[in-house]
């Protein structure tokens, strides 16, 4: 539930974007749209983000077969980048042009100084979709790239890995339990 948020919140931030008019010649639309992008970032892309990266979080702390799990540590590394991508490049930047949309509104900053940012965020939006689409991608296809299992091949014997031609092949049954 959380990704389908985050990642609608973005979604919409995108089509917000694309369809913002130029501040100097239609500064309230401008401004009422700044406002609408900053209370989507507020009230749904931050608690969609923190929905995620707590449960994400939270599953690989109590789940005992995403110890070993090298994937885990992919997604974990995709969730930091997420988290650093949304603050830092969405939040913030979302934010800061609501405020200064309003306060040109207000006839206190220059208009022409708006939509300076919008390049960056159209790529850092697109950045962070992919970062978050590559991470429901993880926790749904969940490759085995165990450490367990690595040891367990590299330690397998010669003539487990290589048959020689025209004998049978030894099958190596390798267990899939993670307690084992």
């Amino acid at each position: 539930m959380g990704a389908i948020g985050l990642m609608g919140a973005l979604a919409a931030l995108l089509v917000l974007l694309s369809g913002l008019p130029d501040p100097t010649t239609s500064l309230s639309e401008y401004a009422s749209l700044r406002a609408a992008m900053g209370g989507i970032a507020e009230w749904l892309l931050l608690p969609s983000l923190a929905l995620v990266l707590v449960s994400g979080l939270w599953s690989m702390a109590i789940t005992r077969a995403f110890h070993n799990a090298g994937w885990v540590l992919a997604k974990l590394a995709l969730g930091v980048l997420m988290f650093k991508g949304v603050l830092l490049s969405v939040q913030g930047p979302v934010q800061k042009e609501a405020a200064l949309g309003a306060l040109a509104l207000a006839g206190e900053f220059d208009p022409a100084a708006l939509g300076t940012v919008m390049h960056s965020e159209w790529t850092a939006f697109w950045v962070v979709l992919l970062i978050a689409a590559a991470n429901v991608v993880l926790g749904i296809w969940r490759p085995k790239c165990s450490r367990r299992q690595k040891i367990a091949r590299a330690t397998a014997p010669n003539s487990a890995r290589a048959t020689p031609a025209g004998s049978d092949p030894i099958p190596v049954v390798q267990s899939e339990d993670p307690a084992a």
